[in-house]
């Protein structure tokens, strides 16, 4: 005889009535039948999984007799085979997980318990047998269902992990100027639009906790619906930003996610594949902000150009000759005459106007095409600053031969 098994619906002394030799053995023949059953049930009531591919749902029929065999091992040993049964369902939708979501898991699973609760009971000998049978159906059920669960939560907190290493090697790329192919094919993979817009910002983490820090700055991208790229790098945070930031508010609300000190914002670039520019300037002007301690937070990197061409970065020097001191000079030499005049006077339109022996208005409008021309305000102190710099660079670039 089969010794007794105790699955909770025992009498007053603890013990329910055997399952005989020849009901076990009816279910283990019966294993492959009920798992087809299954697979035909599901075919017909899931339109999703009717359109699976051959092997797929084949997959789905393995999985379904292994249960159907573990519950037959359970019955002879409740208390050790049913957890090699959940081991054996948690590994399983490691497989099962890249192609049927949790969600339709658990359809799979109610499916096929329901099936089971109305055939096992078929195959028992006798009322007592039947009874007992149902209940370690749903037992085991129950145990199937938490190990799908805990295995699929394994399976998510791999792939965050998996996806927040990748995402580190996307921003690292973009920080070192990788090849564009594997940076894009990283990228996408992560979600994210290659065509999007693209800004780097750069500062100080808020914490020294890293799932601390990116959780803050998801929270804020969420609020304004960006999507959002990150690495924690040493003491320093790198973060993309997704879609434009010509009004600047997105740059705002996102700045307050970094820690004490300035944030510098690169420029707004096309595309994913130029955001090495981006990150350049960005690392530029955050090496040279300590130079102006009344910058904005965040503060652009064009804004910093002065600083970063006296940290001795070119790109800074190229980009204030080919946005200021090239126009000016290509203008004519009167515009340039002007700008010098003014910023030596000190800004004085009166003492400007008697030094070039011209009228006043004549300054005036002369400033005004400066403006037009440079985007720089000569009465402004930040742009005089930047005139100033920039005219100098512009200088010593012509005296080295460079333009």
């Amino acid at each position: 005889m089969a010794r007794a098994i105790v699955v909770g619906m025992s009498g007053s002394d603890g013990v329910v009535p055997e399952l005989s030799r020849g009901t076990l053995r009816t279910l283990q023949r019966a294993s492959g039948d009920l798992a087809a059953a299954s697979v035909a049930e599901m075919e017909e009531r899931l339109p999703w999984f009717r359109r699976m591919p051959a092997d797929q749902r084949a997959g789905v029929l393995l999985l379904i007799q292994s249960g159907v065999a573990g519950f037959v091992s359970w019955l002879h040993d409740p208390q050790q085979a049913i957890r090699l049964t959940a081991e054996a369902f948690r590994s399983a939708p490691k497989d099962l997980s890249r192609w049927v979501s949790l969600r339709q898991t658990v359809e799979l699973v109610r499916i096929a318990l329901e099936l089971f609760e109305q055939l096992l009971p078929k195959l028992a000998d006798g009322d007592a047998e039947r009874a007992l049978l149902t209940e370690g159906v749903l037992r085991y059920g129950r145990e199937i269902a938490f190990s799908a669960a805990t295995s699929y939560a394994a399976a998510a907190e791999a792939r965050g992990a998996w996806d927040a290493r990748l995402e580190a090697l996307v921003v690292d790329g973009i920080v070192r100027g990788d090849a564009e192919e594997s940076l894009l094919s990283r990228a996408t993979a992560l979600g994210w639009d290659p065509a999007a817009e693209a800004t780097v910002l750069v500062g100080n983490p808020p914490s020294d906790d890293p799932p601390a820090v990116i959780f803050e700055v998801r929270s804020r991208a969420a609020r304004i619906s960006r999507p959002v790229l990150l690495s924690v790098q040493g003491s320093r945070l790198v973060v993309v930003l997704g879609g434009e930031t010509e009004s600047g508010d997105a740059l705002v609300r996102l700045a307050d996610a970094f820690g004490a000190g300035a944030v510098v914002a690169g420029p707004s670039v096309s595309s994913l594949a130029d955001a090495h520019r981006s990150a350049s300037d960005a690392l530029s002007g955050l090496r040279a902000v300590v130079g102006w301690p009344a910058a904005p937070r965040p503060v652009r990197s064009l804004d910093l150009l002065p600083e970063r061409a006296l940290a001795g970065d070119p790109e800074a020097e190229w980009q204030l000759v080919d946005r200021i001191a090239r126009p000016l000079e290509e203008s004519g030499g009167a515009l340039l005459e002007t700008v010098d005049a003014f910023l030596e006077v000190g800004g004085v339109l009166e003492a400007c106007a008697r030094r070039l022996f011209v009228h006043p208005n004549t300054v005036r409008y002369r400033l005004r095409r400066v403006t037009e021309l440079t985007g720089r305000n000569a009465n402004d102190p930040r742009d005089a600053l930047v005139l100033r710099v920039a005219l100098s660079v512009g200088r010593l670039a012509r005296a080295r031969g460079l333009w």
